[in-house]
């Protein structure tokens, strides 16, 4: 269903040319924003399709507005760049959602420090640096979202202990939700963070999982999208400051989440990281 619910508005998505970040970038456009399609894919990879290029066209091909922009999140230069080109060609920046993630569950004795790195600087430095870019033009939003990717914390050691590299930096961007949201409250600038339930059939749970995870233990990637969609939705003053998954949110709008499955079985859903249902599972998946 489109209504329209988002005409008017612009929105800067991260890690867009494929996976979440292309479903929700694709969902607001067909509710009218001007999307800005930014990630480092300018050219397609051989294992995973999907460009920033590719995304921008299908949303044009369908009616909407897109700006494709390739840069590197770990560059000041190029999220600069990103958000101004955003603000020239649309007039402003109303939504921005930190979808762009690396992924690394090695352990703390086998990790290079430079994989540690890369997890900090795209995970937990590229989600604050571009919500930094982007605050001079929420400011003058009236219904300003940044919505981040990232997990509800917990302390349980099954995560924190597994792969700590990659826990602390998805961690990172859910404490910068709950600060952004307490910093920002007297602007009216809502901070939220969106977690996936389950596994979303991506291109990326396709090349590390294969075709069984992604056909049959997965939800289709518009569960997402139409979450956060839910989520910008509301008003950015009384709804903000929340880690939230996507059952939670479609839920509350009353959505029967069978809509989403892939497989003939709910009971099969392969359980995300970071969630108590995952701790019975025999395997975790991230987005």
């Amino acid at each position: 269903m489109t209504d329209g619910a988002l005409a008017g508005r612009t929105a800067l998505v991260t890690g867009a040319s494929r996976g979440i970040g292309a479903a929700i970038a694709r969902r607001f456009a067909a509710e009218g924003a001007a999307v800005t399609i930014l990630a480092t894919t300018s050219e397609p990879k051989p294992r995973i399709a999907g460009t920033v290029h590719t995304v921008a066209t299908e949303i044009r091909t369908a009616g909407g507005r897109a700006l494709a922009v390739a840069g590197d999140l770990r560059s000041d230069a190029d999220v600069e760049r990103a958000v101004e080109q955003t603000v020239t060609t649309f007039g402003g920046l109303d939504l921005v959602v930190n979808n762009a993630a690396a992924f690394d569950t090695t352990p703390t004795r086998r990790i290079t420090m430079r994989r540690y790195d890369l997890l900090h600087a795209v995970n937990a430095r590229g989600s604050f640096l571009v919500s930094r870019a982007a605050l001079p033009h929420l400011e003058k939003s009236p219904a300003a979202h940044i919505l981040s990717i990232s997990p509800p914390l917990t302390l349980d050691p099954r995560w924190t202990g597994a792969h700590l590299a990659y826990t602390a930096s998805k961690y990172a961007v859910s404490l910068m939700t709950l600060g952004l949201a307490a910093e920002l409250a007297d602007a009216g600038i809502a901070a939220n963070s969106l977690w996936p339930s389950t596994a979303v059939a991506t291109e990326g749970i396709r090349a590390i999982l294969g075709e069984e995870t992604a056909s049959l233990r997965a939800r289709r990637v518009d569960v997402m999208a139409d979450a956060a969609l839910a989520i910008v939705r509301r008003d950015p003053r009384r709804y903000t400051g929340q880690l939230v998954t996507d059952e939670d949110v479609l839920r509350a709008e009353g959505v029967d989440l069978s809509r989403y499955l892939l497989g003939p079985d709910e009971r099969a859903l392969q359980p995300s990281f970071f969630l108590p249902a995952a701790a019975t599972g025999t395997a975790k998946v991230a987005p």
